[in-house]
């Protein structure tokens, strides 16, 4: 029951996906890292990680423990890359809080460049920083656009967390869009001088 309350949270806010799109993948692991890190079952002042760790605790090392732990100190947001070193790390800096992170990357991330937007999850495993597997990239020519709203809502919100979520949800449906609708110019779905429509609902 909760996993489902948590799916229809973050997809209301997120934007929800078909299957047969090219981020399916993505954003159902976007979910999932939601449902896991964030999402905390009515009620209760925790997250699902850490029930987990309540209630199952006892079955594990301590060493074990740690590394879970370890995940709930999970770093979500939008990062703009500074830096790359292609299959090995990603210096990134979150554009909301300011802070710097570099985070290990084996993978080759196919046309990520320097100055690329994109929102990430980032996972401590060991002493480091690892992607966890739910991106939402965001083109390159509404950067500007992007970053002027950012200041401006940073601004009036004083930071408030709350406010970095409902943004990074705000861009993922409107990349959500971009990639339905490949014949409307990407600067009329980065538009945030009028309201956001609600996503259409997943195709039966």
């Amino acid at each position: 029951e909760e996993l489902l309350r948590a799916r229809r949270a973050y997809f209301d806010r997120w934007g929800e996906p078909h299957e047969e799109e090219r981020s399916f993948e993505t954003r159902m692991n976007g979910m999932l890292d939601y449902y896991l890190y964030d999402h905390r079952p009515e009620g209760s002042p925790h997250t699902t990680l850490d029930l987990f760790l309540r209630d199952q605790g006892s079955a594990y090392t301590s060493d074990q423990l740690t590394l879970f732990r370890d995940l709930g100190r999970s770093i979500h947001g939008l990062f703009e890359v500074r830096k790359l070193k292609a299959g090995e790390w990603v210096r990134l800096r979150d554009l909301w809080t300011g802070e710097e992170h570099e985070a290990t990357e084996r993978r080759q991330m196919a046309g990520l460049e320097k100055g690329d937007l994109l929102e990430a999850r980032l996972l401590p495993h060991a002493g480091k920083l690892y992607f966890s597997g739910a991106f939402v990239y965001h083109p390159r020519e509404v950067r500007k656009t992007i970053l002027a709203e950012l200041k401006k809502r940073r601004k009036a919100s004083g930071g408030a967390p709350a406010d970095a979520m409902a943004f990074l949800g705000q861009l993922s449906r409107m990349a959500q869009k971009l990639e339905r609708y490949r014949n409307v110019k990407v600067e009329s779905l980065y538009d945030f001088t009028v309201p956001l429509a609600p996503s259409p609902p997943p195709r039966p």
